[in-house]
């Protein structure tokens, strides 16, 4: 009878040495990987926290659906995060022109025959897996090559108007009108962010004021409209007026002038529902602790409060101290892309870390202003924290991208072994 040899522990591969083989195959900025991580972890508690209102409606109470889709949509981000950061990131300057043209047919396609909700078209449902894109988001994703890589090739004549300027804010303006219509507010976060990376791409200040003068005619059109239309009644008191009925007319122009009346007059009744909610929310939750994770009271009466309205949920639950850590956390996000930007060798690499990093810290400061009614009411989302959909996958994305330079410059740096990737030992310039 033969023996049975065993196995020596020491021979056994240990949990070090695991760990030690996904540092090595997980490259980029540590400290962006570890806020994936953490973000990724909050938006699981907090949205199976906030979808008790929905699970009631939807699956009679059965709160775990949502649970199990937001860690399924968390996994498919973290394996496109991966896939992504392992690619040569001077591959998606080549495709920046294909993708940047693509979206354009794609977001008239979604004005005409998307999904309207709100008298507002912004989803196309995918046939096969019966899933809604907002196709603004792939928009935006490819403007920001786009204009990287534009950006990094008119160095030289940058500041002329014709040459320079109008080659980079063209892309931008027509993105921004396709957006506008559906979503105001994204075409306007679009914008400023594209504005702030030409700033740092050194357009001409001049060049950049005048496009700010041009994208405020409609902003002041908005509002003169709302301040000569009001008239210091309710909203079931007031007359309508010709001037409204003709706004509202025109696809969403009436909601936007709604809801700037609302942001500049409203009363306390007459706040908009979601407001007060959030308002309460923010209210129940203590400087310290919070209620604590999953004690939210206005889970049940606030709308989008695993969308939209999530920071006031992470507010009552966390406390004040928990609503600042989120800040905290977006702000060190922010810190480390603009160090990827001051370390990368190549200017496309530099400026499409930096404008897709602005673009999700904004997005993420919009939506915290939102919550807290400094501003008014918007459709963005919080990035990587509200429940997944396909804007957590193209943040997820985005973040992949700025992992994918970041590794770059490691590569040239000589943290990494030229041996370990052959197609990234030498860059290659945009």
């Amino acid at each position: 009878m033969s023996e049975l040899k065993d196995t020596l522990f020491a021979q056994m591969p240990s949990i070090g040495g695991m760990r030690g083989q996904l540092v090595q195959r997980t490259r980029g900025d540590k400290y962006i990987w570890g806020i994936v991580v953490l973000l990724s972890l909050i938006s699981i508690l907090v949205v199976y926290s906030a979808t008790g209102s929905l699970a009631y409606k939807m699956y009679k109470g059965n709160t775990n659906v949502y649970l199990f889709k937001q860690i399924s949509f968390t996994l498919v981000g973290l394996l496109l995060i991966y896939f992504l950061h392992r690619i040569n990131y001077t591959i998606f300057s080549r495709v920046a022109t294909i993708l940047f043209l693509a979206s354009i047919p794609l977001l008239l396609y979604t004005l005409l025959f998307g999904a309207k909700i709100n008298d507002g078209s912004r989803w196309i449902k995918l046939p096969i897996i019966n899933m809604t894109v907002q196709t603004s988001d792939f928009a935006k994703l490819a403007l920001f090559m786009y204009i990287s890589r534009l950006l990094s090739k008119k160095q030289e004549v940058i500041k002329d108007f014709k040459k320079g300027f109008i080659p980079v804010v063209a892309p931008v303006m027509i993105i921004c009108a396709l957006i506008m219509p559906a979503n105001l507010s994204n075409a306007l976060l679009t914008g400023a962010t594209s504005l702030l990376l030409m700033f740092i791409g050194r357009v001409s200040l001049k060049h950049i004021f005048l496009t700010i003068g041009v994208a405020l005619i409609p902003v002041t059109l908005i509002i003169a409209v709302a301040v000569a239309t009001y008239d210091g009644k309710s909203k079931e008191d007031a007359p309508k007026t010709s001037v409204t009925e003709k706004a509202k007319s025109f696809g969403r122009f009436g909601t936007w002038v709604s809801r700037v009346q609302s942001f500049i007059y409203a009363t306390d009744k007459e706040t908009p529902y979601q407001v007060q909610q959030a308002k309460i929310a923010i209210a129940n939750g203590s400087v310290l602790v919070g209620l604590g994770p999953g004690n939210s009271r206005q889970r049940n009466f606030l709308p989008q409060a695993y969308n939209d309205f999530i920071y006031s949920i992470i507010i009552e639950e966390y406390g004040l101290l928990g609503g600042a850590f989120m800040i905290f956390i977006y702000l060190v996000f922010l810190f480390r892309c603009i160090r990827i930007f001051r370390r990368c060798p190549y200017a496309f690499g530099a400026f499409l870390a930096l404008g897709l990093s602005f673009t999700l810290v904004i997005q993420a400061v919009a939506n915290m202003a939102v919550n807290v009614n400094l501003v008014p009411v918007t459709g963005v989302t919080l990035p990587l924290v509200s429940m997944g959909g396909s804007s957590f996958l193209f943040t997820c994305a985005a973040i992949g991208i700025v992992l994918s330079v970041a590794r770059n410059v490691e590569l040239v740096e000589g943290k990494i072994p030229p041996a370990e990737n052959a197609a990234q030992a030498e860059p290659i310039p945009a």
